[in-house]
């Protein structure tokens, strides 16, 4: 598996777990939709995600949280692109989480790092968005739409299943002249997944690490979450923080999160323990 991935202006080493935090510039997202709206509130939350130890931020103007709707790729654009130009300089990758391709086009132009696409870059021009450049991509697995997707998702096999999805994806990135190293690929925790499959899927991550790519995992203060625990949207960090160790323990190159330095700190330790 490499021990790189090509991440735009960065190059990320992945001998350790990396952090990703988590920026939503949106009303609407589960966790802190509406908070860091206004850009300012934005580029503040950032720069204090860098101060707890962020590896590299995640920019988010469009919430794909279940039953969410789409926005305008304008408006979309506009939430982004006044974060991502206050941050160029912040010393730490920065990706876009978008699944439309002028987003992307317009992102990469002005100088993200990453593109995070929840759709796998299927929508029509994805592929072509982001095949040149040096870039990285995060290939997640969706099944559906965020509108519909925990509508009564069915698998006969998840791991299996969401496994040969992001084969296929990867398959389509590599004939578009897309190198590896770009690559980190998510199984989409929560997004067409019942507790059951997001469980069978954590369990069997190594099943995922087979296909010889960085995975990249996002449990954070997700529902699943609150079902193990029984514990609201802003009581989660805790079972956030061992999700986190869980999947890092079961491969994770990184981990997205919105609780960056209660993460980094449990790492820390679980690190000095397991030596």
């Amino acid at each position: 598996m490499p021990q790189t991935l090509r991440c735009g202006r960065f190059e990320l080493q992945l001998s350790r777990p990396l952090v990703m935090g988590i920026v939503n510039t949106t009303p609407d997202s589960f966790s802190d939709g509406g908070r860091y709206l206004a850009a300012d509130a934005a580029i503040r939350h950032a720069r204090r995600l860098l101060d707890e130890g962020a590896d590299l931020l995640d920019i988010g103007g469009e919430s794909t949280r279940p039953g969410s709707a789409a926005v305008s790729e304008a408006e979309e654009l506009g939430r982004v692109l006044p974060v991502l130009e206050a941050l160029r300089g912040c010393g730490r990758p920065l990706s876009v989480d978008t699944r439309h391709a002028a987003v992307m086009r317009g992102v990469l132009s002005a100088g993200a790092d990453m593109i995070n696409d929840v759709a796998g870059f299927r929508a029509p021009g994805a592929l072509e968005a982001v095949a040149g450049g040096t870039a990285g991509l995060c290939v997640m697995h969706m099944l559906g739409e965020p509108s519909t997707m925990q509508q009564a998702p069915v698998y006969r096999d998840v791991v299996a299943e969401v496994a040969a999805f992001l084969r296929d994806r990867v398959s389509a990135l590599l004939a578009c002249g897309v190198a590896r190293e770009r690559i980190v690929l998510d199984p989409g925790i929560g997004f067409g997944k019942n507790l059951e499959h997001n469980l069978s899927l954590l369990r069997g991550l190594s099943g995922l690490a087979g296909l010889g790519l960085p995975l990249l995992l996002g449990v954070s203060r997700k529902s699943m979450v609150g079902q193990i625990t029984g514990r609201g949207v802003g009581e989660r960090m805790a079972g956030s923080v061992a999700a986190a160790l869980a999947s890092v323990h079961r491969g994770a190159a990184i981990v997205r999160v919105h609780d960056v330095a209660e993460t980094k700190d449990a790492l820390a330790v679980w690190q000095a323990i397991e030596g």
